[in-house]
């Protein structure tokens, strides 16, 4: 009886399988009959739609490459070189003005060669290594040198200035462009012989004419003799301006030259200085705070040196609202990449300041700032109140008088008093003690 009744329900059991297989089998022929009985028209349900999306793509990668061939053109007619290299600093791509600059016309489109290969310029190799590295956009100047292969050509090959920015690319490429800084800085030479040729031609005729003015001095009477004055001083500010003009020069062209060293203690130069604008200082008000160290010793060329406070005692004195102080604040201090000590001379005066705009370009010759910066001054000859306007190139001057000895020079405004704040910093040596003088 177990038997039997295991042998039923096995057989029940099956059966219901077989009933459902059955029923599944006519579930799918019912589905799939459409399908196979009209296969065609299935078809041009489907393929249409997926033709659609194909031609979608295909437009797609047409605007794409046309886009591509676009900045190709771009870059290709561009007036800067434009090189690419990947991750193991291959050249992929570069376009004409590249090939010219550095001389690559043994590179074909297409080739893949490595870069030191085709340039050797270690400054450029450097220059996309450190962008790779730091993953951010990297300029460097230098003079690259072309290498010729052929030996006849050597001497019509020429070193230019070139300029490079570089910028990271997905997957480790690089993207320099390049120009050519050549042709400016060869203008800017023929322009500053051009301005000294010229400026060393006027010294004479200049000094001819200082010669007349001083003699009609001593035969025009008054109140006519006020415009012979007035000429005598528009022709020394011309004699000023011309002996100005050919120092910066000479300095910018060789800053070590006319150097001659020697040591010097930086509080009794800035005194003596101030002595010698005592009565233009005495005439504005105006007095003199300084506080520092004593015995601070710099080696350095006196009459320069002297030349660099008088010109910004000078302008701070001229610069300064009346019955203020300008301060002068000395210290050493040391820096981290520079171990060295180094003296800091802050001149801080209470006039009106630089304008934020001037701020970046005070150093820079023939610089006009702000009007309201501007000197008024009363002419002795003169009943009316004129505004006269500096050369220009005083602070340039005192500019590269500060580099030829190694340091730096700075123009801020001060926070406190609101007027300009002139720092100066030179290579020093140790203080004995410290002091405090108000003159």
């Amino acid at each position: 009886m177990l038997i039997l009744g295991f042998l039923l329900g096995f057989a029940v059991g099956a059966s219901f399988w077989v009933w459902q297989q059955v029923q599944l089998n006519r579930y799918l022929g019912h589905v799939l009959r459409p399908l196979t009985a009209h296969s065609s028209d299935v078809t041009l349900l489907i393929i249409p739609g997926l033709r659609h999306e194909i031609e979608l793509i295909m437009q797609q990668r047409q605007q794409l490459q046309q886009l591509l061939q676009t900045y190709e053109d771009l870059l290709e007619f561009a007036p800067v070189g434009y090189l690419q290299v990947d991750e193991e600093n291959q050249l992929l791509w570069c376009n004409e003005q590249a090939r010219k600059m550095l001389y690559l016309q043994r590179w074909q489109p297409g080739q893949v060669r490595l870069l030191l290969e085709l340039i050797r310029s270690y400054e450029l190799d450097q220059l996309i290594g450190q962008t790779r590295d730091r993953q951010k956009s990297q300029v460097r100047e230098w003079v690259f040198h072309p290498s010729c292969e052929n030996v006849a050509a050597i001497s019509e090959v020429k070193s230019l200035m070139l300029q490079a920015t570089s910028l990271p690319l997905p997957k480790g490429q690089v993207g320099v462009f390049i120009e050519n800084r050549q042709p400016v800085l060869d203008m800017s030479q023929a322009r500053e012989r051009a301005f000294s040729d010229l400026a060393h031609e006027l010294r004479t005729p200049l000094t001819s004419i200082r010669l007349v003015v001083e003699t009609l001095q001593d035969r025009v009477k008054p109140p006519l003799d006020r415009w012979v004055n007035r000429l005598l001083q528009e022709v020394d500010r011309l004699i000023h301006l011309v002996q100005s003009w050919l120092e910066l020069t000479q300095l910018e062209t060789n800053p070590t030259i006319q150097l001659h060293r020697q040591p010097l203690e930086a509080r009794s130069l800035i005194l003596s200085v101030w002595e010698t604008l005592a009565p233009l200082a005495q005439q504005h008000q105006i007095e003199i705070a300084y506080s520092g160290p004593e015995n601070v010793w710099i080696n350095a060329d006196e009459s320069r040196i002297y030349q660099v406070f008088l010109n910004l005692l000078d302008n701070s004195i001229k610069y300064s609202l009346p019955n203020t102080t300008i301060v002068i604040e000395a210290k050493i201090v040391s820096e981290q990449k520079n171990p060295e000590p180094v003296l800091q001379i802050n001149i801080i005066d209470s006039g009106t300041g630089f304008s934020q705009a001037d701020l970046p370009h005070v150093f820079e010759r023939f610089y006009r700032g702000d009007q309201a910066r501007s000197r008024v001054t009363t002419l002795e000859s003169y009943s009316t109140t004129a505004i006269i306007v500096g050369s220009g190139l005083g602070l340039a001057i005192v500019r590269q008088i500060i580099l030829a000895h190694g340091g730096s020079v700075k123009a801020m405004n001060h926070p406190k008093t609101g007027g300009a704040w002139l720092q100066v910093e030179l290579p020093s040596v140790v203080a004995n003690s410290a002091s405090q003088d108000y003159i």
